[in-house]
């Protein structure tokens, strides 16, 4: 067969195929062809760039930028929510939404969850989840202390327990400051039976859903009680912290700073984060953009959520 000739078959069949919606099977009855070789000449067409297939992104999405992240910090996913505007209430209402759908598309039948407290972004995202009805978790662990105010109590709270409805989940409550006063008192509140007993499903969470924050604490952080003094804070950016996960300090790198403050901390230490299958991080905001390039670069998350405005800081 003639390089023109095979040419026009090639084209012929892509033309079939593609512009006239035919299957393989109906164009190797119409051409007297075998089905195998109609497979090898839409291969072909491709090479030949007579068929040249583009993906064109919906208005509203992200991909090259979402390709640019996972490339450049190694990252299984990324995940870039459109928001209209760069500013923290546009901001937590994208990634909310856009952490809701990964969790509803993507949780598996009988996951242990854990997900941190304080969190306005966790927080968003739980509000913005359908019940599910095809899966089932089979138990949501709070990984960060959840007592402290009060008034602003009631957010930690429903982070877990409403997150376990949802998921038809059993909600592991872990009764506990995120900080306590001193070490003495931390090692006190770990001899209660109920906070050991949520710290021993620790081991088995198979996705981790976490908020990740600046040096500065968030206002719902602020206001639950569970942060370092101004000082205390100070001394943690004179050692290089730019964020943390579940309070866990670590620098731009995303080494863990550790220390004396590290072990005033109920959480899950950045250790056990990393022994957890998917670890999801979701925040977004100018502010955080020091302390997410440090989680990323620091290995601490497999999946982020983040907004557009960020991602191309990131970028």
């Amino acid at each position: 067969m003639s390089r023109s000739q095979e040419l026009r078959l090639i084209a012929r069949v892509a033309q079939m195929y593609y512009s006239e919606g035919l299957k393989q099977a109906e164009i190797s009855t119409r051409l007297h062809i075998s089905q195998a070789t109609i497979s090898r000449l839409l291969k072909k067409a491709e090479q030949e760039h007579i068929v040249r297939i583009t993906v064109v992104p919906p208005s509203g999405t992200y991909p090259d930028l979402e390709q640019a992240l996972r490339e450049r910090y190694g990252i299984a996913e990324v995940i870039v929510a459109d928001c209209s505007e760069d500013r923290e209430e546009a901001i937590l209402a994208g990634i909310g939404d856009a952490a809701a759908h990964y969790l509803e598309t993507t949780l598996g039948d009988g996951e242990v969850i854990g997900i941190s407290s304080w969190s306005a972004s966790l927080l968003r995202m739980v509000n913005s989840i359908h019940p599910l009805k095809r899966t089932r978790a089979e138990r949501v662990v709070q990984i960060l202390g959840g007592m402290g105010n009060p008034a602003v109590q009631v957010h930690a709270t429903q982070l877990t327990i409403r997150l376990a409805q949802l998921t038809g989940g059993e909600p592991q409550l872990l009764p506990a400051q995120g900080v306590a006063g001193s070490t003495a008192a931390r090692l006190v509140m770990l001899g209660d039976s109920y906070v050991r007993a949520t710290m021993a499903h620790f081991r088995r969470v198979t996705i981790a859903l976490v908020g990740i924050g600046a040096l500065e604490p968030s206002v719902m952080l602020a206001n639950s009680g569970n942060v370092f003094t101004a000082d205390e804070l100070h001394d943690l950016a004179a050692r290089g912290a730019v964020g943390d996960i579940c309070m866990r300090f670590y620098d731009r790198d995303g080494a863990p700073l550790g220390g004396a403050l590290d072990e005033r901390v109920i959480a899950m230490s950045l250790d056990e984060l990393k022994a957890v299958p998917r670890v999801v991080g979701v925040a977004g905001g100018g502010r955080k953009v020091a302390a997410i390039r440090g989680a990323l670069l620091g290995r601490h998350i497999g999946v982020l959520i983040t907004d557009r405005f960020t991602a191309e800081k990131l970028a």
